[in-house]
């Protein structure tokens, strides 16, 4: 009896497969896909330059009296 109903379910299921198949499209797109990173280097450009800042200050005092 288990046999009969697992072939009544496939020829069941069968129809509306072959019905979607038809369905289905796989298509490339118009237009390149953009892919938008926000990195933020900015904070690694303040640390250098407030190092070398620092270098420079250190380097000529006579430049910068306090």
């Amino acid at each position: 009896m288990t046999i009969e109903k697992g072939r009544v379910a496939a020829m069941a299921i069968l129809p509306c497969g072959l019905m979607l198949a038809g369905c289905i499209q796989v298509a490339a797109p118009d237009k390149p896909i953009e892919i938008n990173l926000n990195v933020n280097v900015k904070q690694e450009v303040v640390v250098r330059l407030q190092k070398d800042a620092e270098d420079f200050i250190a380097n000529n005092p006579e430049l910068f009296p306090q």
